[in-house]
């Protein structure tokens, strides 16, 4: 069966340490409309693989430091996570990004002890999908196994189908009940050949800290190539794992006895990144972003272009000017290197402030057009039909009274927000805080009117 047969659960509210909450879940985001977005953002470390890093600590006993990670809740829930594994998990904040009064990005500091917990707390594994990556490296490490169904975001079904899959072939007793998925391998764990019936981004992390631990060789083919992935392989490598293949298709895995603790940087975050860069081109604005490689985001960046924005790349970062109203672009959301499927939101949002009409197509997640019910609040003409959008564009949008649906609605709804006639207000921003370090604070420095209102009624 699919890695996208079912809907596990929905995400809820999360309680997390109060220093790294921004507010409180009933805030809103204000926002004045007819705003454009000029100078530069900086991006921290990728919300996508930072998670993943974390976890993969837990496959070497001792410290192990991980730099550039942003300071949003899911990180912070992530870390207790761990403390609940028997870690010790220390946060302090890294030198300031090279940009007047930018975010301070964060150094987490893992201590990972010689047995640790096999079993993650079961209400803070249903707040946090990433938290299901905790899977393949206890396994590996302790031979069992309890972890709770996961929760995160509501944008459609995300089975565990191909991570159970892989990890029986390799070895695993599996069985599921009561919402827990348990999972043993008295013998330890073995190489095999996989195949993944669809590129899953979770199954193929899952599989590979659990291989790094494995006796022998593991292949897994029609593996995720996301740069989340490389990421991963590369701090695995650094631990001492024997990887090849990263960033392509086909990971061969060679078991070794055991990791070593190291210290590694996270990559920067291209959809944070590529918000930044649909924002300039909807707000008519001229956004330099630094902090990502641009080869990330390059079919977003060809997009944007084809709306009509000048788009110059350097090493580090990209730079996106609009002199014009945007035109209509067809996009089509696939796994990487194809368009992210995170990015859908803001090119709906382009679309609908953009001249023409537009096709988009959502072929990763089923629920990801939640969030038009939000933007047809805003005045946008999308029409859906199963897994299509046709969205015919419109000069302006209207200000209105909103919700985020998900972390990347509620990012696009924000930006859509600038584009309106009028004020916009959306609720339930404390999804944004779960991806977005700093977002209104970026909003205000790139010369924007963003307010965040705590408590304050909307919808």
């Amino acid at each position: 069966m699919s890695d996208r047969v079912r809907i596990l659960s929905r995400a809820g509210s999360t309680t997390v340490e109060p220093a790294l909450l921004p507010a409180a879940s009933g805030d809103v985001i204000r926002v004045g409309g007819g705003s454009r977005l000029a100078g530069t953002v900086p991006v921290e470390g990728a919300k996508n693989s930072a998670l993943k890093l974390m976890a993969a600590a837990l496959l070497a006993p001792g410290r192990t430091v991980i730099g550039n990670v942003p300071r949003i809740t899911d990180i912070a829930i992530m870390a207790d996570v761990l403390r609940g594994l028997g870690c010790e998990v220390t946060m302090s904040e890294s030198e300031p990004l090279p940009v007047a009064g930018s975010p301070r990005a964060d150094t987490v500091i893992i201590d990972v002890p010689p047995a640790p917990s096999c079993q993650p707390d079961v209400d803070l594994v249903r707040r946090l999908r990433a938290s299901i990556c905790v899977l393949g490296p206890l396994l590996a490490r302790c031979g069992r196994v309890s972890v709770a169904q996961p929760g995160g975001d509501a944008i459609g079904s995300r089975g565990l189908d191909m991570h159970v899959a892989g990890l029986a072939r390799m070895g695993a007793e599996i069985s599921a009940a009561d919402g827990l998925v348990v999972a043993s391998a008295a013998r330890g764990l073995h190489g095999a050949t996989i195949w993944l019936d669809f590129p899953s981004v979770g199954a193929t992390e899952n599989l590979v800290m659990a291989a790094v631990l494995a006796d022998g060789t593991t292949e897994i083919d029609n593996a995720a190539r996301e740069p989340e992935i490389v990421d991963i392989c590369a701090m695995l490598t650094e631990m001492g794992a024997q990887i090849d293949g990263a960033g392509t298709a086909t990971l061969r895995i060679e078991g070794v006895p055991e990791l070593r603790p190291v210290r590694h940087s996270t990559i920067g975050d291209r959809i944070v990144a590529g918000t930044w860069a649909f924002a300039a081109a909807m707000t008519r604005g001229d956004v330099t972003v630094r902090g990502v490689d641009p080869s990330f985001l390059a079919v977003a960046l060809d997009k944007v272009a084809a709306s009509g924005a000048t788009v110059d790349t350097t090493g580090d970062g990209f730079r996106v000017r609009m002199e014009r109203r945007p035109r209509a672009v067809d996009v089509v959301t696939l796994p990487f290197p194809g368009f992210a499927t995170d990015l859908l939101p803001m090119a709906i949002g382009l679309a609908s402030v953009s001249e023409g009409a537009s096709l988009v197509t959502e072929n990763i997640f089923d629920g990801r057009f939640q969030f038009v019910d939000e933007l047809l609040r805003l005045g946008a003409d999308i029409r859906t039909d199963g897994h299509h959008a046709v969205v015919r564009g419109r000069e302006r949008l209207v200000g209105g009274r909103v919700r985020a649906t998900d972390i990347r609605a509620g990012a696009g709804l924000v930006i859509a927000g600038l584009c309106a006639e009028g004020v916009t207000e959306i609720a339930d921003v404390h999804h944004i805080d779960r991806g977005y370090p700093n977002y209104v604070a970026d909003l205000c420095s790139l010369g924007v009117q963003v307010q965040r209102l705590s408590g304050a009624p909307a919808g």
